[in-house]
Parts: structure tokens; sequence; C-alpha cells
């Protein structure tokens, strides 16, 4: 008793990558083309019965298409009462696959009797919508047996179609290749080697098929849409790039960003070779174009701090030479100068510009602190002059020209030479005591023009002697311009002007007379 052609018959090859079926038989299972244990040996008749010679045509049977009858009238009530009702009575486990009144089951609770039957020859037949094809021969056991092997098989095919319904559902699979395994599992559905509702796996796998048309569109369109974004994505990225290499001057952060952009291109894919590659050499172009710009901007900015090197060394070496001067002033002046060329010099490279400028602001630094403790020095001096000059003014309150006229105009004439012997005062205390002096002078010279006034004879003396005092100043200018003292000089002939006027008057009123 072995089973010829039903193990192999129009069976479908599972479905690689989907996860074994729940229905497969496990080990120890009966399996086609092996002899059950225990059973007779191939050829031999069951049992207790005659070796069966013809079906007979007319004798109703198991094998006959149809409906197959119960056994009994309680025979399918009492079998889904077992399995709703767990507090019931359980009978003896039935063997796998096999009904507890000997009909195969499936393993889903469907009975397989309903779709087909085994002939007690071993034939084993499927019913669907186009009516019965034999589906194989059962030869490893009775017929039950044979049914429930058949049946697994059917399970076995329904455990691929629900995979594949779960995995269109979800959507997680590639719905081509769904849909490929559909249309495969769906051909060989006319001649699979089982039992069971073949109609409602046809039906399933068509929508399957159906749907998984729809989810391929709904997939490619998705596809399409994401890599339009990508390429968006792309080209948005190229033209910054672009624009970067075109025109930033912000060397650094512009550096920067052509990393960030490079950074986040490699992330997007999705785009198919052709364009990607187009894109790709935008940036790669734009990058090339900011790094030539920038190299060009560095070598210029080396070439200018190099000839910025040498002209801060010539600045460097004339301040130098300038340091020792004591020539206040124009030496000054002459530092101002070079401090305006270093200005617009430009910069050396780093650590030769800062090496010049010490050098430069040292050489500064002994000529100004040489001139401040020599202005120190005079500003001291003329402190003292100030002092001295301030002892002359008080003194020469006692001067009254009402008193004593000639008196007055002696000694305001030896206070006018000590004035300029003394020399300089501090420039804010000069315009304070030469307006003392002048207040001085000008009581004198009333005194002396009213007198003048007075007596005619004198009027003519008293010219005479402006005269003289203007000789005076004018020859003490002369002494103070060959000095080299130029204020001293400016003075005398401020004063020299001051009695030629008083002269001129004087003279013009005796004229008058």
């Amino acid at each position: 008793m072995t089973e010829s052609n039903a193990p192999s018959n129009g069976q479908p090859t599972p479905n690689p990558g989907l996860p074994a079926a729940a229905g497969t038989p496990h080990p120890g299972a009966p399996q086609a083309g092996a002899p059950k244990p225990g059973a007779p040996k191939p050829g031999a008749p069951k049992p207790g019965a005659p070796r069966p010679s013809a079906p007979k045509p007319a004798a109703p049977s198991a094998e006959t298409p149809g409906p197959p009858q119960p056994t009994g009238a309680h025979h399918t009530d009492a079998h889904h009462a077992d399995a709703h009702h767990a507090d019931a009575p359980k009978p003896a486990a039935p063997k796998p696959g096999v009904h507890p009144h000997g009909a195969a089951v499936h393993l889903c609770g469907t009975d397989p009797a309903k779709f087909g039957h085994v002939d007690e020859d071993g034939t084993a037949w499927v019913r669907t919508a186009d009516g019965e094809r034999k589906v194989g021969e059962w030869q490893a056991g009775d017929a039950a047996e044979g049914l429930a092997h058949f049946a697994r098989r059917y399970d076995d095919l329904a455990t691929e179609v629900e995979l594949l319904e779960i995995r269109l559902d979800s959507g997680a699979g590639d719905a081509r290749k769904t849909r490929a395994a559909a249309v495969t599992l769906r051909e060989s559905l006319d001649e699979a080697a089982v039992i069971g509702d073949i109609d409602a796996l046809a039906t399933r796998l068509d929508r399957i098929v159906e749907g998984s048309e729809h989810a391929e569109e709904e997939a490619k369109a998705r596809k399409e849409n994401a890599r339009a974004s990508h390429i968006a994505r792309k080209e948005k990225l190229a033209a910054e790039a672009e624009l970067i290499g075109a025109e930033s001057t912000q060397w650094k952060a512009a550096g920067d960003r052509l990393r960030e952009i490079l950074d986040e291109w490699k992330t997007i894919r999705g785009i198919d070779r052709k364009t990607d590659d187009q894109l790709w050499r935008r940036y790669s172009k734009a990058r090339e174009a900011f790094n030539r710009r920038r190299g060009a901007h560095f070598a210029e900015l080396d070439r200018e701090r190099a000839s910025a090197k040498v002209r801060k060394e010539e600045l460097v070496t004339r301040a130098e030479e300038l340091s020792a001067s004591t020539d206040w002033g124009p030496t000054a002046g002459a530092f101002r100068d070079l401090m305006a060329e270093w200005k617009v010099a430009g910069r050396a490279p780093r650590d030769t510009d800062d090496a010049l400028w010490k050098r430069f602001k040292a050489a500064q630094d002994v000529f100004f602190g040489a001139r401040n403790a020599a202005n120190s020095e005079r500003d001291a001096e003329f402190e003292e002059n100030a002092r001295a000059k301030e002892t002359l003014l008080a003194d020469a309150q006692r001067i009254d020209p009402g008193a004593d006229l000639e008196a007055a105009r002696t000694a305001l004439r030896l206070l006018q030479e000590r004035w300029d012997e003394i020399g300089k005062v501090p420039r804010e205390r000069m315009h304070e005591l030469e307006g003392r002096l002048r207040t001085i002078e000008q009581r004198v010279r009333e005194a002396v023009d009213s007198q003048w006034r007075r007596s005619d004879p004198e009027a003519i003396a008293r010219a005479a002697q402006f005269r003289e005092r203007v000789l005076q100043f004018e020859a003490q200018a002369e002494k103070a311009e060959a000095a080299g003292k130029p204020k001293d000089a400016k003075d005398a002939l401020a004063q020299a002007q001051q009695w030629r006027e008083w002269a001129d008057a004087a003279e013009g009123a005796v004229s008058e007379r």
C-alpha cells in the first residue's frame, strides 16, 4: 500500500522567504511514499477484508462523487460541539487530520470531505466548480488517512495564500514579488494535489493579484514622488553650492558649508544614476570653482604679506634710526608719518608682523620716552620762571606813576628787561602773567600820556624817548633773532610797535599844537 503520483502531482513549490506552513506534516507523521508503521506490506490485503478488485459502478461508496454521507446523524453536530464547548467531555484524541468518527478534517476546522474524497483503491479526487478531477493516489494507509494527507497539503497551500495576504495588507513586502508569487500559486491550482476549497483559494489569489497591482502602482507613485523630492533636494543643494562657488568670499564659513552639503548629499538616495551623475557634476564643479578662487585669494594674500614684510622692515629701520634724535618737534612729526605708512602697508605673515611691530614700537618708546623726560625737565624750568615772574609782578605793584613818573618809567623798563630775561612759562600760565604785566604797563603809559598832554616842551622830549624805546626794542629783537629765540624776538617787536605808536601820537600832538 504505497502512494503513487500524489506527493508530486501538481504540488506547488513553497514560496521562498515564506515561513513554514502551519499544516506541514511534522517529523514522524505519515509521509507520502512511505508505508505506515504497522501497516501491511505493499500488495497485501487489509486485515479482515479481501483485496478489492474493481469498484462496482452501481454500488454507492465513499469514492462516489458527491457530498459525503455521515455515518450517523449526529456526526457533524457532535464534531462542532466538541470544538466549541471546552467543558464537554472530550473523546480520545484522533490521529492528525482524522475526524473522530473517521472522516478527514482540515487543521482549520473545515471538513475536507466536502471538497473531495479518496476511493478505496487509493484514488484521490477533489471537487471544484468545474467538476471533479483526480489529484493523485494514496497507497500508504486507509482512505481516511489519505484524505487527511491531501487535506494537509491544502492547508499548506492555504497558509501560503494567507501569508501573501498578510504581506499585501501590511505593505511591508514588494508588491511585484507578491503578485508574482500569487500568479504562480494561481496557475498551480488546476493541478494542485490537494483536497480542499480550491475555488476559495482561487478567489483569494485573484484578489491578491488585483490588490498587488494596485499596491505596486501606489508603491511606484510613492517611489516616483520620493525620487522627485530627492532630486529637488539635491538640485537645491547644487544651486547653493554653485552660488558659493561663484560669489562667496567668506572662505572658512563657505568651506564648512560645502562640507555640510556633501554630508547631506550622501544621505539622499533613490535617484536614477543619470540624474544623480548630472547633479553631482554641478556640485563638484561648484566646489572646484570655490577651491580655485580661495586658492588664488590666499596666493595673492601671501604675495601681499611678503610685500608688506619688506615695507615694514624698512619702516622699522627708519624708526630705529630716529629713536636717538633730540630734535623733538620734527622727529615727532616723522614718527607720525611712519605710523601712517605702517597702517597702509598691510599685514605681513603673522609671526613676522608681530616681531616687526615690537621693534617699531620699541623705537617709538625710546624717542618719546626721552622727549617726555626732556619735557618734564622743561616744564619744571617753566614753572620756576612762572614763580620768578610772579615775584616781579608783586614787586611791580609799588610802581606809582602819580608820585614819580620818571621813577615809574624806569622801574617799568627794568621790569620789562627782567621779564624777558626770565624766559618762558608754562603755556597755561602765559596768558594770565602777560595780562598782569600789560596792566602795569598800561598804568604807566596812561600817566605818561597825561603828563605829555600837560607839558608841550616835554612832549617833544617824550616823543624822542619813545623813539629811543622803539630803537631799544628793535635792537633787542635783533639779538633774540640771532640767538635763535623767535618768540622773544616777536615779543620785542611787539613792544617796539607799541612804543612807536606812542611816539607817533606824541609827535602828532606836538605838531598839532
